[in-house]
């Protein structure tokens, strides 16, 4: 496998990453969306519920858009090796924890955006839940290939 073949769907995430810390995906803008399709679905939800709701969902997408990007980091440094190892799981983890708080960096010069280590933890988070869900996979499909049964 050629080397952009591994690694430009990394690249490009990340590029898409950047997108979402642009000013166009600001909370409030964000809000001006979500509040009311919210509030128009579940019109008996109070107001400081919908924007609870709105938080949870933000922060929730860090943990998904970094839980993709550890996977794509992870595909470039196995290349078209088999198996998992720790330390490529480990060294996925600092890119992503690296390109977290670059992000992060670069939302404080970004008008209408913070930079929160906060937020560069959740980030990490969703990155080390990927590994974690490689890691049991790869196990599983290991077990699968020795003919073991695996345990329920």
């Amino acid at each position: 496998m050629t080397w952009k073949r591994r690694w430009l769907p990394a690249i490009v995430w990340a590029a898409v990453i950047s997108m979402f810390s642009t000013r166009y995906f600001t909370s409030e803008n964000t809000a001006t969306i979500f509040v009311p399709i919210v509030h128009w679905l579940f019109n008996s939800l109070s107001l400081q519920t919908i924007y609870t709701l709105h938080h949870i969902v933000r922060k929730s997408a860090h943990v998904a858009e970094y839980f993709i990007f550890s996977l794509l980091v992870l595909r470039g440094i196995r290349s078209d090796r088999r198996g998992l190892r720790l330390a490529w799981a480990l060294a996925t983890i600092a890119i992503v924890f690296a390109y977290a708080s670059l992000d992060e960096f670069h939302q404080s010069f970004v008008p209408g955006r913070t930079a929160a280590f906060s937020d560069v933890l959740i980030d990490t988070s969703g990155g080390a839940l990927a590994q974690a869900v490689a890691a049991l996979l790869a196990l599983r499909a290991g077990r699968r290939k020795r003919g073991e049964t695996p345990a329920v």
